[in-house]
């Protein structure tokens, strides 16, 4: 039995007519009519009631059809994917990214690309939140990883995790021998804090959380990049709030202090266009949730 058989067969038992399911199937009369025949003996069973005023289905023509039209919508689907999985082995991947996601991200999706889509050609960039997503929304980059999600009608976003701010300190402050610190401390005391345009959720967060704690804390570095943070907070310069990811990239003279009161959260979100969604972005999202049990935002 081949494919062809159960086109021809859906044709006639649709038309009810073998002169229209020839015409339809670009095929002669005579032809489709064997086709039939075969396909009964075949299956073993009549599938058609055939007369000189009109064909019926015989109840196990009704049973067959229903799988007939299974089956082929199944191989239509198989044709569809394995096109699709050509395609894409010939495209490439555009990957957006803050930091946060080249550490604790691309170590669980790239070695399943890689093993899955070997041809397939992937471009990062790193980017700011917004543009990020702006470039998503021109089709610069297929996937974003970003701080915050955009509530746009072509987008979609998920929520991959979220993590913990933490407290950073130079080691030889007086406050770096407490075991536990109080918020309140925060007051007056020197920080760098991320830059607005650079981090713009972190620096949301942070003023809030400096806000709804009514603490005034004097500000005397804006960063760009979390790494600066890190190394202003090394040189003595202040104290800083930065996500927990990057509490492995500490060197010796910064310690972190847990504090009495907890500290604020931040996200990450994956988005694609709805329109582009393919295999690979698939992949990922499958893989991202096996591993960080995301939910759809």
């Amino acid at each position: 039995m081949e494919l062809r058989h159960l086109r021809y067969f859906v044709a006639v038992a649709e038309e009810l007519n073998f002169t229209k399911a020839a015409q339809r199937m670009c095929t002669v009369q005579p032809s489709l009519s064997q086709q039939i025949k075969d396909l009964e003996q075949e299956v073993g069973v009549q599938l058609l009631l055939r007369s000189n005023r009109k064909v019926e289905l015989t109840e196990e023509g009704k049973a067959f059809l229903k799988e007939a039209r299974l089956s082929l919508e199944h191989a239509e689907k198989a044709i569809l994917d394995a096109r699709q999985v050509a395609h894409l082995t010939k495209e490439q991947l555009n990957i957006g990214f803050v930091p946060v996601a080249e550490m604790k991200v691309f170590p669980y999706i790239m070695p399943n690309i890689r093993a899955q889509f070997p041809e397939l050609k992937i471009h990062f960039h790193s980017l700011t939140d917004a543009d990020q997503l702006k470039s998503l929304h021109k089709g610069e980059i297929d996937i974003a990883f970003t701080r915050y999600a955009e509530d746009a009608p072509d987008i979609e976003s998920v929520q991959v995790f979220t993590e913990p701010l933490a407290l950073i300190m130079p080691r030889d402050c007086p406050e770096a021998a407490l075991r536990h610190i109080s918020i309140k401390s925060f007051n007056q005391q020197e920080f760098i804090v991320s830059d607005e345009h650079s981090s713009p959720e972190l620096f949301r967060i942070i003023q809030e959380f400096f806000k709804q704690s009514k603490l005034n804390v004097n500000v005397v570095q804006y960063s760009t990049n979390i790494l600066l943070n890190v190394n202003l907070v090394g040189m003595g310069v202040g104290w800083s709030l930065v996500p927990s990811y990057v509490i492995p990239l500490l060197g010796d003279k910064i310690v972190v202090k847990s504090t009495i009161e907890p500290l604020p959260m931040i996200g990450l979100y994956a988005s694609y266009r709805k329109d582009k969604k393919n295999e690979a972005i698939e992949l990922i999202l499958k893989v991202l949730k096996e591993q960080f049990y995301m939910g759809f935002f």
